[in-house]
């Protein structure tokens, strides 16, 4: 006799999104939902923090408009000349397509701290959202530096979110990419309405002749405060292409572009960087300029627009951590390859709530956004290498898979050395993973070719 839950646990089953096999043709999605979907997840909750930190780090305002402009552009054209033609080519998620390459063994590695990086990733989201929650019901917030849960209240709050959080991921593609387009406009006019809403607290004259003096002298005055490294132009350029390293150039959008109509889709992320990672970063610099540099996200919002900022942090938070927790759950698929998705999304988004209850990741979101890229960036590298290079080079493609192999040495070892490579690089931190890109290319392509040679 079925029960209430096995009902449940057969629904939940039908939410099938392709996860080990390729997307069929009647599955594909139209270039509307591409935008809602990157207009959702990037414009964001961590966007709060990340436009503060720009602030906090002594970034001048030259230097951050144009550092932004061309950042962003970057990022576009990685997706749409790297991320977006593999996914439509061969409509597998990253995790399948690399098992063919790299065996199941470097795979199951790889998915792993793939998973556990998107969890530490979305926990920050959720870290971010928490703090407009925590302010409403008086708790306070992690202060900069802080590594512990702060109190119980700041765990009690962050545990409700990740459930919320979790259910929304489980339910798939569709379900992301409609609340998605629902909620960007929102949470995008929060960002701008409440930058102007402080202008005039800052000094901004209603006629907004001051405005660039303002900016210049009192937002974006290029003195980093104490305790925080002094930021430029260079800095802000790669780190807006970076950012999202491992989804383009790692490629771990494949799983979202797998359901494109087109390559030229990836055009569609601009929907998302430039309002997000330009315009959004630009107001959250604002706000927290209002308030006195304090890393406040909820109290930033909610200075400048009051309970609408909350909500907008929340929301913010919400449609993030949503794809994200996705992609966590089909980077699993491959280790537990006979349990259903909704399953592993769940179990990521049970990690995923306990690591937000540390506020370490979100205070120190723009290291870790840094190092993450760069830790997964080398696999994309592989990838791009066997998909594009080696039918150029004559190199057999796809020996892991033919030849059955568990681990392809050749991809671990150019992931591993490439890592070591960049993690003793002499140069700052944001500029290593460029150089250690092309690394990753040669080292692989090299060693399959001399492993052809051997054979």
């Amino acid at each position: 006799m079925a029960t209430p839950w096995t009902r449940l646990t057969a629904a939940m089953d039908r939410l099938y999104e392709f996860d080990r096999e390729p997307v069929t043709p009647d599955k594909l999605q139209s270039g509307g939902k591409f935008a809602g979907l990157f207009a959702g997840e990037h414009v964001a909750a961590t966007e709060f923090v990340i436009g503060a930190f720009f602030v906090l780090h002594g970034v001048g305002a030259r230097d951050l408009i144009f550092g932004l402009l061309f950042g962003n552009l970057l990022a576009v054209l990685s997706w749409t000349f790297v991320c977006a033609p593999i996914a439509v080519r061969t409509r597998l998620t990253l995790y399948w397509y690399l098992k063919k390459i790299a065996g199941p063994g470097v795979t199951f590695i790889y998915n792993i701290a793939n998973a556990l990086l998107y969890c530490i990733l979305a926990g920050a989201m959720i870290s971010v959202a928490a703090t407009a929650v925590g302010l409403l019901f008086g708790i306070p917030i992690p202060q900069l530096g802080t590594v512990l849960p702060p109190n119980l209240g700041w765990i009690a709050i962050v545990i409700v979110l990740g459930a919320a959080f979790t259910t929304m991921a489980i339910l798939g593609f569709s379900k992301l990419s409609r609340f998605a387009a629902i909620a960007s406009p929102w949470i995008f006019f929060v960002f701008i309405a409440g930058a102007v809403a402080v202008l005039p607290r800052l000094g901004v004259r209603p006629d907004l002749g001051n405005l660039w003096d303002v900016a210049t002298t009192k937002i974006w005055n290029g003195v980093a405060i104490a305790g925080q490294e002094k930021l430029g132009f260079w800095h802000v350029l790669f780190f807006a292409w970076f950012c999202n390293l491992a989804m383009h150039i790692g490629l771990s959008d494949m799983a979202l572009f797998r359901y494109a109509k087109r390559w030229t889709y990836g055009l569609f992320t601009a929907f998302g960087v430039y309002p997000g990672h330009m315009l959004a970063w630009m107001a959250s610099g604002v706000m927290v300029a209002a308030i006195g540099r304090e890393m406040h996200p909820g109290l930033m919002a909610f200075e400048a627009a009051g309970l609408a900022g909350v909500a907008g942090v929340l929301l913010a938070g919400w449609t993030t951590a949503n794809p994200t927790l996705y992609r966590a759950g089909l980077a699993l698929q491959t280790v537990t390859p006979n349990w259903p998705r909704w399953k592993i999304t769940l179990i990521a988004g049970i990690v995923t709530t306990v690591l937000a209850c540390f506020p370490i990741f979100f205070l120190k979101l723009l290291d870790y956004v840094a190092i993450y890229g760069l830790v997964l960036m080398p696999i994309g590298a592989v990838v791009f290498a066997e998909h594009w290079i080696f039918p150029r080079l004559g190199l057999e493609q796809y020996r892991a898979e033919k030849r059955g192999w568990t681990f392809n040495g050749a991809a671990l070892a150019a992931w591993l050395g490439t890592l070591a490579v960049a993690f003793v690089l002499p140069i700052h931190l944001y500029f290593r993973w460029l150089p250690c890109w092309f690394i990753a290319v040669a080292a692989y392509t090299g060693l399959m070719a001399v492993r052809r040679r051997s054979a």
